[in-house]
């Protein structure tokens, strides 16, 4: 047995068993769905253990978001079993079984160093295989590594022994055994839960070649968990970051959600520039706050990021599009700044500020294209919104877009970056019932008449036609 402060942990031959009776997981905490999956399992001859994360969770108190289940059953086994089963995956095959919203993931135990299952999803084909792999039988051809030592596909079956080695962090390795209710664990992971310690499974220089996810991942989890990271697990992350360069951008993306839209975001961004792995994830954004150190840019992230951290956690609605128009803010506004003044306010360039800090985030991360235009849109509002033009103004309210760039347009007014009176009169103006609306819009739009428009003699007033430029604008 390994000693509780080891660095680096390697799995016993044989797991320590803690029966019922010295661990505080309680069925009654466990999705009545997992259960089912679980038992149905049992009553068919095979093994069944809730598995990762939500063992973790359950041992300090919180809720998981969703549960996992390992088996020595086949996929195929599996889906026998459960008419309401499909299985997925290309690099390693899984089981979803559905209850509903709720989807109880299935996995086979797999063999030494396979790489663990739902947490480190990849795309359907990677650039280094050139195809979507097969699913084989020999195991030399099932499992391949690309130069630097990562793994590319992997459809190896294990026993359970075995199966500890895909896991990444100990504190999420732990097996819950339905049969007797015991937690299994083979690598010092309910000693490191209690020190609120992160560790790798095995040397993490390997470990991290293997996965560069894995780097990701243990920030996520030190933001989340609030877990302080081993010193040896987290050394490596300074020399190997440049890594997550071969990792496919739509991976990336995915794990950008997890560390954004799970309700730690802020802390996830300050871990991850900590640990210098912003710049490696999106290296325009670290750049700026780089060359802005405690800019009122680098405050208004922290604020939206925080605002969304409250909604994931009131369980609003959250969505990419507002944390990446808060992630390229700063590239953003780099751009309009290296432009003339008089140009900054144009439409055209914003727009084109917007895709060029767009297009360098996609070298590193795979932002979809409904994403990248929602940004657009949402910058592009600022200025309708900053400007307001009498009953047009009452059009915006119905924009697809409009409450974002509105949420965008309280951020910038919060922080001088917009005037604050405008915020505060959308706000009024989304209160007010429809008949008030007209009159709020003829009452602003008879304000700015009254400060653009000069005096003829007489006492009349020249009426301006729009440009072409103001016509954009409107």
């Amino acid at each position: 047995m390994n000693p509780p402060d080891a660095s680096v942990a390697t799995p016993r031959a044989a797991p320590r068993i803690i029966p019922r009776s010295e661990h505080s997981i309680s069925r009654s905490h466990i999705s009545p769905n997992a259960l089912r999956v679980l038992y149905r399992l049992r009553e068919g001859g095979f093994m069944a253990f809730l598995v990762g994360g939500c063992v973790r969770d359950l041992l300090l108190g919180l809720e998981p978001k969703d549960f996992d289940v390992a088996t020595d059953a086949l996929p195929e086994e599996v889906k026998k079993l459960f008419r309401n089963c499909r299985l997925v995956g290309r690099r390693f095959r899984l089981a979803h079984v559905f209850f509903g919203r709720e989807t109880i993931e299935v996995a086979t135990f797999r063999a030494t160093s396979a790489p663990s299952q739902g947490d480190e999803p990849l795309p359907e084909t990677d650039p280094e295989d050139g195809e979507a792999p097969e699913l084989l039988d020999d195991e030399a051809a099932a499992r391949a590594f690309d130069a630097s030592g990562r793994i590319l596909r992997d459809n190896v079956y294990g026993t359970i022994d075995e199966d500890v080695w895909r896991r990444d962090f100990t504190a999420n390795s732990l097996y819950y055994n339905i049969a007797d209710f015991s937690v299994w664990d083979y690598v010092g992971g309910v000693e490191d839960i209690a020190a609120r310690r992160l560790r790798l499974i095995g040397a993490p220089e390997t470990r991290y070649r293997e996965d560069p996810v894995r780097m990701l991942r243990a920030a996520r989890f030190e933001a989340k968990l609030g877990f302080d990271i081993d010193p040896d697990t987290a050394r490596p992350i300074a020399t190997l970051r440049e890594l997550l360069s071969a990792v496919p951008p739509a991976r990336l993306f995915d794990e950008t959600l997890k560390l954004f839209l799970s309700g730690h975001g802020a802390r996830s961004f300050q871990v991850l520039r900590r640990r210098g792995l912003l710049a490696a994830l999106v290296p325009s954004v670290d750049s700026y706050f780089v060359s802005h150190p405690g800019s009122l840019v680098e405050q208004l992230l922290l604020r939206g990021l925080s605002n969304t951290d409250a909604r994931v956690i009131e369980d609003k609605p959250v969505t990419p599009t507002f944390l990446f128009a808060l992630l390229l803010y700063g590239p953003i506004a780099a751009i309009i700044e290296a432009t003339p003044p008089e140009r900054w306010h144009e439409l055209a360039t914003i727009l084109e500020a917007c895709d060029q800090a767009v297009r360098e985030a996609q070298t590193h991360i795979a932002i979809p294209k409904r994403f990248a235009l929602g940004v657009r849109e949402m910058f592009a509002l600022q200025p309708r919104l900053e400007h307001p033009r009498g009953r047009r103004a009452l059009r915006l309210l119905e924009h697809p877009r409009f409450r974002a760039g509105y949420d965008l347009l309280l951020l910038r007014a919060e922080f001088g970056l917009a005037p604050p009176e405008m915020a505060a009169w959308w706000t009024r103006l989304q209160e007010a019932p429809a008949a008030e609306r007209e009159h709020m819009a003829d009452a602003l739009a008879g304000d700015a008449a009254r400060s653009t428009s000069a005096p003829r003699r007489g006492g009349r007033r020249r009426r301006r036609r729009p440009g072409p430029k103001a016509a954009a604008r409107s």
